[in-house]
C-alpha cells in the first residue's frame, strides 16, 4: 500500500477559522465487520462522519451509539429517523441544531431522507448534510435538487454535504449538485478516486460536497492513510469512504 501525503489536521487558525476532517461513508447497516469500521473511522480523525445506510429497526439507537463510541465519536443526528443518513461528530463541534428530514415517498421505492445540522468549530459555522440518493435516475435528480433545497434552508454561509449518490461525475443528478456545490474530489484530488466496490473499486458513487467559500484542502479515498489497512477498507462494508480536509471561515 502506497502511503499518502499528509491531510492537513483539524486546527483552528488564528482568525478563528476552522480546518476539520469530514467523512462520507455507506455502512451497509453495519452488516459487515464492525471492529473494522470503527478502526477506519478512527484512523480517519473526523470532525463529522455522514453516515448513510446507519441502522434503521431494531435497537438501531443502540447499535449506532456504539459505532460512534468505537470511534471516538457522539452521534449528533439521523439513522432511523432520516430513513438511513446519520451525522457522526467529534466533541470538538457545538452543535446549534438538528432536523431529520423524510423525502416524498415514490410507491414501490425505498423511503430516503436527510440527517442535516448546523455546528459551530470555534469562529466557523457550518451546514451540514447527509444524503443516500435514490438508484432510480428520475428520482435521484429530483433529490439532486430538494438537497439543494435544504442546505440553502439551513440559513448559514457555508455548508457541506456528503453521501451515496449512487451516480457517477457527469450523471444528472451528479451535474445538477456540482452546478452549485464543490465536488471536493475534483477541487483538491487526494487518495484514490473510486469508492465501489471495496475490493476493485470502478466508479466514484460517494462524494464530499461544499459551499464555494469553504477551501478544500485535499479530498478522496483514504487508501495508505496511517492506520487504515486494504482489508480493513474491504471487509467494513460494500463502500469505500471518502475523507476531506475542509478549511470554514469565521463568521
Amino acid at each position: 500500500m502506497v502511503t499518502l501525503p499528509p491531510l492537513p489536521e483539524p486546527r483552528t487558525e488564528p482568525d478563528g477559522s476552522a480546518v476539520i476532517r469530514v467523512l462520507s461513508y455507506n455502512i451497509r447497516s453495519m452488516q459487515d465487520d464492525t471492529e473494522a469500521l470503527a478502526r477506519v473511522i478512527t484512523a480517519c480523525a473526523p470532525d463529522l462522519v455522514l453516515v448513510q445506510e446507519a441502522p434503521r429497526f431494531f435497537r438501531w439507537r443502540k447499535k449506532l451509539a456504539r459505532l460512534a463510541a468505537a470511534s471516538g465519536q457522539v452521534v449528533l443526528t439521523g439513522g432511523g429517523t432520516a430513513a438511513g443518513p446519520a451525522v457522526l461528530c467529534s466533541l470538538r463541534a457545538t452543535v446549534e441544531r438538528t432536523e431529520d428530514v423524510l423525502l416524498p415517498l415514490t410507491p414501490g421505492h425505498h423511503r430516503r431522507g436527510f440527517a442535516t445540522a448546523v455546528v459551530r468549530f470555534a469562529g466557523a459555522r457550518l451546514g451540514v448534510l447527509s444524503c443516500h440518493l435514490s438508484l432510480h435516475e428520475a428520482e435521484r435528480y429530483e433529490q439532486a435538487g430538494m438537497l439543494l433545497d435544504r442546505l440553502a434552508g439551513l440559513g448559514v454561509e457555508h455548508a457541506v454535504a456528503g453521501g451515496d449518490l449512487n451516480d457517477r461525475p457527469g450523471g444528472r443528478a451528479f451535474t445538477r449538485l456540482t452546478a452549485t456545490l464543490q465536488d471536493c474530489r475534483t477541487t483538491a484530488p487526494w487518495g484514490g478516486e473510486n469508492t465501489f466496490p471495496p475490493d476493485r473499486p470502478d466508479r466514484r458513487l460517494d462524494a464530499v460536497l461544499a459551499t464555494k467559500g469553504v477551501e478544500v484542502l485535499g479530498c478522496g479515498v483514504p487508501t495508505g492513510l496511517p492506520g487504515i489497512t486494504d482489508t480493513d477498507l474491504r471487509t467494513a462494508t460494500d463502500h469505500l469512504p471518502v475523507l476531506a480536509a475542509l478549511r470554514v471561515p469565521a463568521v
